[in-house]
């Protein structure tokens, strides 16, 4: 985890955060156990509360289990959980942002899969825009061409 906070949102709520980004990388599993409330705290330098309240989110939210004298683990299905959560936040928060600025760039779906040669040799002539009927299809004008 990083040992830095920023002053955007409170500790606790950044704390809950990482742990979540841990969890959707990979680097925390099911089952697996958080590091104590007083390592966390310790280590960076956080009220033990604070650290507390971070968790006790997990808790709430259905990711993480409390058992008595053993600390904390991650539940079972907690990254599935996490996974449909940010993908419906994705899709309805940052996606529509995504999109229009697509349309606005008149991008194509090669360059969007392709950036390092933006899908184009570099001897080609410019692209043409690309027609997009649903966000969730990117289709370039040539491609619908029929003889």
């Amino acid at each position: 985890m990083e040992r830095e906070w920023n002053d955007s949102q409170p500790i606790y709520r950044q704390l809950r955060d990482r742990v979540v980004a841990m969890i959707l990388d990979g680097v925390l599993k099911e089952g697996d156990p958080l590091p104590s409330v007083r390592t966390v705290a310790a280590e960076y330098r956080v009220n033990p509360l604070t650290v507390l309240k971070g968790y006790q989110q997990l808790v709430d939210e259905g990711l993480v289990e409390s058992r008595r004298g053993l600390g904390m683990f991650i539940n079972v299905g907690a990254r599935g959980l996490l996974l449909q959560g940010e993908r419906q936040k994705f899709l309805g928060e940052e996606w529509p942002r995504l999109y229009a600025t697509i349309q606005r760039l008149g991008l194509t779906a090669e360059e969007l899969l392709n950036p390092k040669t933006g899908g184009v040799p570099a001897d080609s002539p410019a692209p043409e825009a690309p027609e997009i009927v649903n966000p969730n299809i990117i289709k370039s004008n040539s491609s619908e061409e029929e003889s």
